[in-house]
């Protein structure tokens, strides 16, 4: 990696009015270039991030979905040259400063994957019970189908080259878009690392949308969509054996 590749760090947010700009503030002091995917968000988020000049913004016109405001950020990322992108949410849960700690590890990986489950950090919140279940079940789920070593299949906070993104796919607009990353990152042969970050939850009563809130539901559709994408990348699904060669590294 040339030390003048240039990396941008991408932030899909809606309705993030509380904590759109002292994250962004903090994005930064990391970062020169920012952008934001406001994803039609309607709480007078759109009116800060407007008032802004140190950011580039995309507005989605509706609430398209995670996947939706990712997909964007990639394509922004590729039509502007840039090496690579860290994408990190907006809702306090991912700390700026560890920004340059994922470019850094970029340098041997393709794809570079947050972890709350690496390391203990003092001060490290309980995640509420049924996400750590659900994501416990679909982490298995894909280390087994895929023979990857992966401890968090859902966290945000991630590093991603120019060629892993040129190398995806990706459909699905809403929260099961990681599903299909990961198995498009092992059929691709991508390298892989995962990199500890702190385990923070500020605000328990966040919705999935609609009937995603209920667990049983929300891990149905994972498995589904899980499904699809092994289906689409040419892989064995959920009962047969499968084995794909990936480097996995670990980092921390």
């Amino acid at each position: 990696m040339s030390k003048r590749e240039k990396w941008l760090a991408a932030l899909p947010v809606f309705n993030e009015v509380g904590y759109v700009n002292p994250i962004l503030d903090q994005v930064l002091q990391y970062s020169h270039d920012v952008l934001v995917v406001d994803d039609g968000s309607v709480d007078g988020t759109s009116e800060l991030l407007q008032a802004r000049d140190d950011i580039r913004i995309v507005r989605h016109g509706t609430n398209r979905g995670y996947g939706a405001a990712l997909r964007t950020a990639f394509d922004y990322s590729i039509a502007e040259g840039y090496a690579g992108v860290v994408t990190l949410d907006c809702d306090g849960q991912h700390q700026p400063k560890r920004i340059p700690r994922f470019i850094e590890a970029a340098r041997s990986a393709d794809l570079v994957s947050g972890s709350r489950y690496l390391k203990e950090y003092a001060g490290d919140d309980q995640p509420p019970a049924e996400r750590l279940f659900i994501n416990r079940r679909i982490t298995a789920e894909l280390n087994r189908r895929l023979g990857l070593s992966l401890t968090d299949a859902f966290c945000g906070f991630k590093a991603y080259r120019r060629e892993a993104i040129e190398s995806f796919s990706i459909t699905d607009d809403g929260y099961a878009m990681p599903l299909q990353l990961w198995v498009q990152a092992a059929a691709a042969g991508l390298r892989i690392i995962e990199i500890p970050v702190p385990l923070i939850y500020l605000d328990l009563n966040r919705s999935f949308g609609g009937s995603l809130d209920q667990a049983e539901t929300r891990l149905a559709y994972y498995n589904q969509v899980l499904d699809g994408a092994m289906r689409a990348a040419g892989m064995a699904c959920a009962s047969d054996d499968l084995s794909v060669p990936v480097r996995h590294p670990k980092l921390g």
